[in-house]
Order: structure tokens, then sequence, then C-alpha cells
């Protein structure tokens, strides 16, 4: 239990879960204006993507070098730290929503699923501190991104299509794939 206290103190796992934490609030405060009708799912995607960057400082230790020569298979523990984080970003959302449909659960997984994989690769190309920079510059785009039906279009826009869409899905899993991946193998980049 020691080594994992340590780890998580490390990695900066408090305050990316408080941060994690009060942007959900924040966004759940902002949902609930007693307006009925269909969701904007710019909300629950902004609030994942706050998620996903808070948790991407921990992706990285302080010293880089300590853990590329520490006697332990860092491989699993990377790629176990990117999909908890996942997780804890996708289930803080749904937990908020408290019987308001913010979001549909299958949303919310590929959602967080997709934009954890950014995150990952985004410290597997860029390195812990700017990890961030590929899920915001996304998130910006598909936001900015007019509406369409071409297949470029829709990979560009998967963090606000409707769950179950194809482009959506699969442009998520294979973020979620190459990302963890990536992280897992390299590491943070330096």
């Amino acid at each position: 239990m020691r080594w994992l206290t340590l780890y998580a103190r490390s990695r900066q796992v408090p305050a990316s879960l408080a941060v994690v934490v009060i942007s959900a609030v924040a966004a759940w405060a902002l949902a609930r204006d007693g307006v009925e009708g269909p969701v904007d799912p710019r909300l629950p995607v902004l609030v994942l993507a706050m998620g996903a960057m808070a948790v991407s400082v921990g992706l990285g230790g302080q010293d880089l070098a300590l853990d590329r020569t520490a006697a332990i298979r860092w491989a699993p523990r990377r790629a176990a730290h990117v999909l908890l984080a996942g997780a804890v970003v996708g289930a803080v959302p749904a937990v908020q929503t408290m019987g308001e449909s913010m979001a549909t659960t299958a949303f919310v997984v590929r959602d967080s699923a997709g934009l954890m994989g950014l995150v990952a690769l985004g410290a597997a190309i860029s390195g812990r501190q700017y990890a961030w920079t590929l899920p915001f510059a996304w998130l910006v785009f598909s936001f900015f991104v007019p509406s369409g039906t071409s297949v470029p279009t829709r990979v560009a826009t998967w963090m606000l299509l409707p769950p179950g869409t194809a482009a959506g899905t699969w442009t998520a899993v294979v973020l979620t794939v190459v990302g963890t991946a990536a992280y897992a193998v390299a590491g943070p980049r330096r």
C-alpha cells in the first residue's frame, strides 16, 4: 500500500482528482438551467476534456531518468494508469448528473476513452507538461468545424457525435489503443 500512496503523490493524483471533481460540479451547476429538451453535447465533452487534461500532469514523474532506470516494468503500469485515469474521468461526470441526463453512458465511455488516448499520445509525443495540448486542440477544432456528413468531418468531430456512430466510435477506439500503447511503450517524452 505504501508504494501505491507514493506513486499517487508523485503523479499528483490528489490535485488532479480535485480538478476533475470541481470541473464536473461546475458543469453540473451550469447545466441545471431547468430547460427541457435535447442536451447540447458540448458541455459533457468539455467536462470530460477538462478531466483528461487535468490528469495529464500525472503521466510523468518528477524525474524521468529515475522512471526510465527503475528496476520494474513500466509498460503495464503506464497502461493501467491511463485506463484507470480514463475510468475516473468518465465516472465523475456520470455521478454528477444525479438523474439528469447530461450524456448517455455510451457517450461518456467513448469520449473519456478517446480523450485519455489523446492525452497519452500527447505525453508520448510532447511530454507530460504539454500532454494536454493535443486533446485541447482537437476539442477546439471540433467545436468550430461545421457539421457535415463526410467521413473526415465526422472523424474531426467524433467527440460531439451521438453514441453508436461508427466514425465516432472507431476514432475513439483508435485513439485509445494508439495513445495508450505509445505511452506504455515509450513513456513520456523528456
